[in-house]
């Protein structure tokens, strides 16, 4: 029988109260309100933000990102990290709490990408900053003399994780990803699976609020199907994975596919399904901590292990 954690269920209860009030009240939608509440939301559940001995901001090819090195005195490999909030919300200072903790968990240098916003800049502008990044790091990160190891993975919750699995779905010869980490991916922009309407209202994410994220995301007429992560191919260098689902997700349908997906096609894959969660817990912290330093210790053993073959 699926159950939601009893502390987030008390929480979920309020959250869905005034998420009635707001929509009996008509409140629609706004890019505004969308980034202002993520950003909220992650601030104020996560509270508990660690020391990171090296943490620098810096520009590749007119793109910000920012580094966090947990032992600038060693050499360790790379872990590029995109951002969740639907294309549309989300930036640097909102996921530095997570990004920290990414760090500390799995002893990887941390570079967190600000790629541009939809509606502003639809698609494909952000991946294309995603992989501008990702062709010029290694030759940055030289100039910058940090100590790394030139070792890649990449990672992103959500929307980023999106990003990620597009990325590594291109074969690109400058660009060489050895593992990737996708935290409750967005990966099927077509909804077309059905825990998008099982999960899609009382969890957190409702499915109208995800429809409104790849409308400003996709503004002249794209096949989403062909920009879905789920329904692209699979080449021979695709990168060791690790697919996170939560049960009361909108979007679980679709990772669970596409791990399948992976493993059909001779990839190295595993899956971590969290059955009592909703979608971006780990912006919740103070609500489910033992469940984010879990996903953390699970995301750090996977980067950890054979980290420099």
């Amino acid at each position: 029988m699926r159950k939601v954690d009893d502390s987030l269920a008390i929480w979920l209860q309020q959250f869905n109260h005034e998420l009635t009030a707001s929509i009996a009240a008509d409140s629609e939608f706004n890019t505004a309100s969308v980034r202002a509440g993520l950003a909220t939301i992650t601030r104020t559940f996560i509270t508990d933000i660690p020391h990171i001995e090296m943490i620098t901001d810096d520009i590749i090819e007119n793109v910000a990102i920012r580094i966090y090195h947990p032992q600038p005195q060693t050499a360790l490999p790379v872990l590029v990290y995109l951002h969740g909030g639907g294309h549309v919300a989300g930036n640097l200072e909102v996921y530095d709490p997570i990004c920290r903790k990414l760090a500390l968990a799995c002893q990887y240098i941390i570079v967190a990408i600000d790629y541009r916003l939809a509606p502003e800049y639809p698609y494909p502008a952000a991946i294309n900053d995603v992989r501008l990044c990702l062709q010029h790091l290694f030759s940055r990160l030289n100039k910058m003399a940090v100590n790394y190891i030139p070792y890649l993975a990449i990672g992103g919750d959500s929307a980023g994780g999106a990003l990620a699995a597009t990325v590594c779905a291109i074969e690109d010869d400058k660009i060489h990803i050895n593992k990737q980490v996708l935290i409750y991916p967005s990966l099927d922009y077509t909804l077309s699976l059905p825990s998008v309407v099982i999960n899609g209202n009382g969890y957190f994410l409702q499915r109208n609020k995800v429809q409104w994220y790849f409308e400003q995301y996709f503004q002249n007429h794209q096949d989403r199907s062909m920009a879905s992560p789920l329904w692209l191919p699979i080449w021979s260098g695709f990168p060791s994975t690790l697919v996170i689902t939560t049960e009361f997700c909108p979007l679980r349908d679709e990772g669970i596919t596409y791990y399948h997906k992976l493993c059909q096609q001779g990839i190295s894959a595993q899956h971590y399904h969290v059955p009592d969660m909703v979608h971006a817990f780990l912006n919740l912290e103070n609500v489910v901590p033992l469940h984010c330093q879990q996903l953390y210790a699970v995301i750090g053993a996977f980067l950890k292990a054979d980290d420099t073959k």
